[in-house]
């Protein structure tokens, strides 16, 4: 069974495109709900995150997202601290996820798949790419966040040009090129 990765920059379109591929029967693995699910259900996790940034970041026994993202988007040690308390959790249950599957290939979904070094347990990685105004219009309207915050989270991920570079695949989501004739052509190769 192929592991076929799909990333690309904040608000590039990773988890439409990987909506698309799902809908052609392909199993996705989408990363930051599983990352998000951990936080929200482990307690273990919840006493490292509090200890780390604060006995006030979880609010009502829900993280409160917006201030972690005000942490650890403003200092870098941070954020690499936050990841390498979340990252190991989310490779352990991609693993168990896997041993799960039968199908020609899966897809993993993940924004930082090359600043985790995820993509190593994958046979290919597709980039999904935008233009960068479009990328920070889709984030401001989808997480009520401001240009600036976006572009701090922008500034914390490797840029679109080298996920490009080191991506197998790219996928154009510019609202020009269709999408399905892209994802279908992706997806003969491995089905």
């Amino acid at each position: 069974m192929k592991r076929i990765g799909i990333t690309g920059s904040i608000g590039s379109g990773k988890t439409y495109v990987s909506k698309v591929f799902k809908s052609l029967g392909v199993p996705v693995f989408n990363s930051d709900l599983v990352s998000k699910n951990i936080i929200s259900n482990s307690p273990l996790l919840k006493c490292k995150l509090e200890s780390e940034f604060g006995n006030d970041i979880y609010l009502n026994n829900k993280l409160d997202t917006k201030k972690l993202a005000s942490i650890v988007f403003s200092n870098k040690s941070k954020l690499t601290r936050l990841n390498s308390l979340i990252h190991p959790l989310v490779k352990e249950s991609f693993l168990k996820w896997i041993s799960l599957q039968n199908n020609a290939y899966i897809i993993k979904e993940a924004a930082i798949m090359f600043e985790s070094n995820s993509a190593e347990l994958l046979d290919a990685v597709i980039c999904v790419s935008s233009p960068k105004d479009l990328r920070i219009n889709r984030t401001i309207n989808r997480d009520k966040i401001s240009r600036k915050e976006v572009l701090n989270r922008m500034n914390n991920q490797y840029s679109q040009e080298k996920k490009e570079f080191l991506s197998d695949y790219i996928i154009l989501n510019d609202n020009k090129n269709l999408i399905l004739p892209q994802v279908i052509k992706i997806h003969s190769l491995f089905s």
